[in-house]
């Protein structure tokens, strides 16, 4: 794996997810994180778009997940981001996606926040 990174920080989104009917209802903000392992030397080298991944595509399919129809669990959301990273973009060997809820209610406590994160390899 390549120890270059393209690193995409605190995307703000706002989705359903969850598994408690107020989430599915009211909705809550997401903040994703998704770091893209690829070779950048060819890119760096020739000043080339071509060479490398244009991030705001990458940026523009984590918010149609995240914004797209509900899932129950966090997890999900990530998994579907990182496939759909290495399904499009055939130069990144492997993606880290890290996706937090900046609140969580349970019961009678409110988190500061969850958070899931994933490493997925080619």
């Amino acid at each position: 794996m390549s120890s270059d990174r393209i690193i995409l920080e605190d995307m703000i989104f706002f989705g359903y997810h969850g598994t408690r009917p107020e989430e599915n209802t009211l909705g809550q903000r997401f903040v994703v994180d998704v770091a893209l392992h690829l070779d950048l030397r060819a890119a760096g080298e020739a000043d080339d778009l071509a060479a490398t991944v244009d991030y705001s595509a990458v940026h523009a399919r984590a918010r149609a997940i995240v914004e797209g129809p509900p899932l129950r669990l966090t997890e999900a959301v990530a998994e579907r981001i990182a496939a759909a990273v290495l399904a499009e973009h055939p130069a990144v060997e492997a993606v880290e996606v890290r996706v937090r809820k900046p609140s969580v209610r349970l019961d009678d406590t409110v988190l500061a926040g969850s958070v899931v994160q994933i490493l997925r390899r080619r």
